[in-house]
């Protein structure tokens, strides 16, 4: 089997994984998450103990690609080089949090949610990528390197 090949199927698995571990904590569904930001009504706190174990298993993995000296699969790690906090960055986690706010998506789940055929999750993917575009295509013609491409 061609490494490239290998390496297609680990990050297809580790998506299976990821979307099946959003389904069942119930990050795909919008009432749920909104429930987790209503601080002032009836709030769930169970999305905090999803979050709780995202960051306890991502410490540990961050522990242990700290003792590496390279990727398994890559000749080097490929970590952010950008350490500023900036008004982009905080613009960007704003209107990230803003849009969480309303719609109860926020990307992983929403593409996760795709399957269900729910018209509201399907506008809401089809906004992201329209983002996604237009800020990529601002950071091209400006010279400045966007953070992401679409």
């Amino acid at each position: 089997m061609k490494r490239e090949t290998s390496v297609d199927l680990l990050a297809l698995a580790a998506g299976a994984l990821f979307a099946a571990g959003l389904a069942l904590s119930g990050m795909t569904n919008p009432s749920k998450v909104l429930g987790f930001l209503d601080l002032g009504g009836s709030w769930d706190p169970s999305l905090g103990c999803v979050m709780g174990g995202a960051l306890a298993v991502h410490s540990l993995a961050v522990r242990w690609q700290r003792r590496q000296a390279r990727p398994i699969f890559a000749d080097r790690f490929s970590l952010p080089e950008q350490r500023d906090i900036d008004r982009r960055l905080v613009g960007g986690a704003a209107l990230f949090g803003v849009g969480w706010g309303i719609a109860g998506y926020c990307p992983g789940p929403a593409l996760v949610s795709l399957v269900s055929g729910n018209l509201g999750c399907i506008v809401f993917v089809l906004s992201m990528l329209l983002g996604m575009g237009l800020v990529s295509r601002r950071g091209r013609s400006s010279g400045a390197a966007a953070s992401f491409q679409a």
